[in-house]
């Protein structure tokens, strides 16, 4: 069912940081996608601090329904 028809939002689910980092960056190889995002982590004001106050670590393999809503918070829907 699609999540637009159902009202449920496709965010608040966990993501694969690849797989999200390829939602921001389409054109890009998985591997280039995520190391845009990590750029975009380490460089845009507050958003690391932010993400980790949410329970993120470095090298982790999945973003949280709480941490991808801080993501989207800080950058905009993909």
């Amino acid at each position: 069912m699609n999540s637009k028809t159902n009202g449920l939002s496709p965010w608040g689910r966990a993501w694969g940081v690849t797989e999200f980092a390829q939602l921001y960056f389409p054109g890009h190889t998985p591997v280039a996608a995520y190391k845009s995002m990590w750029k975009w982590i380490q460089t845009s004001r507050g958003l690391k601090a932010k993400l980790e106050a949410a329970g993120w670590v470095k090298f982790q393999k999945l973003y949280t329904p709480k941490q991808v809503a801080v993501l989207i918070d800080h950058l905009g829907e993909p």
